[in-house]
């Protein structure tokens, strides 16, 4: 019974991207049908996909989304590690009052930050570049808390062995205890990489230049005001979706391994 209902709901999860699938392939006004509604195509189609390919510079949108994911994905994984260790291993001055800001952070939407971040990348003179895409993204509160968690179910005799053969703390936490939180690094990594990939609002404020959108502010951008086509939007969305696709089938391992040890919650 179950196995029967998580099957259930899982088809249920997918019926939005199989909608997606299926209309890419449908004509324009198969797409829009009501009554009767269309599931299938009458005929496959494949004009859509030609016509987002001549329209659309896919290689130039991938190129600032793959920029904007790695550059993301390095600065979160970095600076969370980093921090997390600390807050799970370190005794400081302030400590639970810093971590308490972290959390406070993490309960605060992330639209509100929007016009503080625009004005201070603004002074910068980073708008319409990678950095200005980047900028939200160089410290994570969710990061943060993530890797805390990794390191804090980590027994301690393994920095007590440490500090017996000689090792201080950054290298107690280069050799020793980073390797162990591996696969929470991973699973940040990805949900980092998801959230950039998502990201939709923060990259058609700071960006406006053509050549600097990313895949969502592109997509965004083909659904017109009075009419859209949907098959070529469909299309375009199968396309960009493919990246994180192949992330998740890269590292679905250490992704299910990094939730379970860690204790986080997406």
């Amino acid at each position: 019974m179950i196995h029967a209902v998580c099957v259930l709901v899982s088809i249920t999860m997918l019926i939005p991207f199989l909608w997606m699938v299926l209309t890419a392939f449908k004509s324009v006004p198969e797409s829009t049908q009501v009554d009767p509604f269309i599931i299938f195509p009458t005929v496959w189609r494949t004009e859509a996909f030609t016509a987002v390919m001549e329209n659309m510079n896919f290689m130039l949108l991938y190129k600032n989304t793959l920029l904007l994911i790695f550059f993301r994905v390095l600065c979160a994984v970095l600076t969370a590690t980093l921090a997390g260790y600390a807050f799970a291993r370190l005794n400081f001055k302030g400590k639970n009052v810093m971590f308490s800001l972290v959390l406070f952070q993490m309960m605060i939407p992330s639209q509100i930050f929007i016009i503080p971040q625009y004005i201070m990348v603004s002074k910068i003179g980073a708008l319409n570049s990678i950095f200005g895409l980047v900028f939200p993204g160089l410290v994570t509160a969710f990061g943060t808390f993530l890797l805390k968690q990794a390191y804090m179910t980590l027994p301690k005799d393994l920095e007590e062995a440490a500090r017996l053969d000689g090792c201080n703390i950054p290298q107690t936490f280069v050799f020793i205890m980073a390797p162990l939180a591996r696969s929470s690094m991973v699973a940040l990594g990805i949900f980092t990489a998801v959230f950039a990939f998502k990201d939709l609002m923060w990259p058609m404020i700071v960006n406006t230049e053509k050549d600097m959108l990313t895949l969502s502010s592109a997509l965004a951008k083909m659904q017109g005001q009075y009419a859209t086509n949907f098959p070529q939007l469909m299309a375009a969305s199968l396309i960009a979706c493919l990246p994180m696709i192949v992330i998740y089938v890269i590292f679905q391992k250490q992704f299910i391994e990094g939730i379970a040890t860690s204790g986080g919650k997406l």
